[in-house]
């Protein structure tokens, strides 16, 4: 089981039931939490975050190597975290490596990788895991 560090700071949405949560790292990088619901079923939603630093060319899924990865990561459980106690009603969470449904190149595979180690964090039993090629489905089970 994965122990998790403290998490940086977080930027809630100016309204409480927001979907865009922020956060600066030690390094001085800033990312974005960004909660979508699905136009199909409003009861799903898809968990993108990424970098907004200019340095990193508008790329958000970029790598950024500064050794902050568990400190980054345990803030976006917590944010996770958050917006469920907020939406007690969404059944469907959806994580990408990568903003395409074409195949993942190797850090798309090992940033997926990540975000599936700290699903059991975030979710308990009573969620279903689906890992597709390019993304991780976790559903509510009924």
């Amino acid at each position: 089981m994965l122990r998790l560090k403290l998490p940086y700071n977080i930027i809630h949405p100016p309204i409480e039931s927001g979907s865009t949560y922020y956060f600066i790292s030690d390094s001085g990088v800033r990312y974005e939490v960004r909660f979508g619901r699905k136009q199909n079923n409003i009861l799903n939603t898809s968990i993108v975050f990424g970098v907004l630093n200019e340095e990193y060319e508008g790329e958000e899924y970029s790598m950024t190597n500064k050794f902050e990865v568990f400190r980054v990561m345990a803030t976006i459980v917590e944010i996770v975290r958050k917006y469920m106690e907020l939406h007690p009603k969404i059944n469907c969470y959806e994580f990408t490596g990568e903003p395409t449904d074409k195949p993942m190149d190797k850090e798309g595979r090992i940033r997926l990788s990540l975000y599936n180690r700290y699903l059991p964090i975030v979710f308990d039993k009573s969620w279903g895991v689906e890992q597709l090629p390019n993304k991780t489905i976790v559903s509510k089970i009924r």
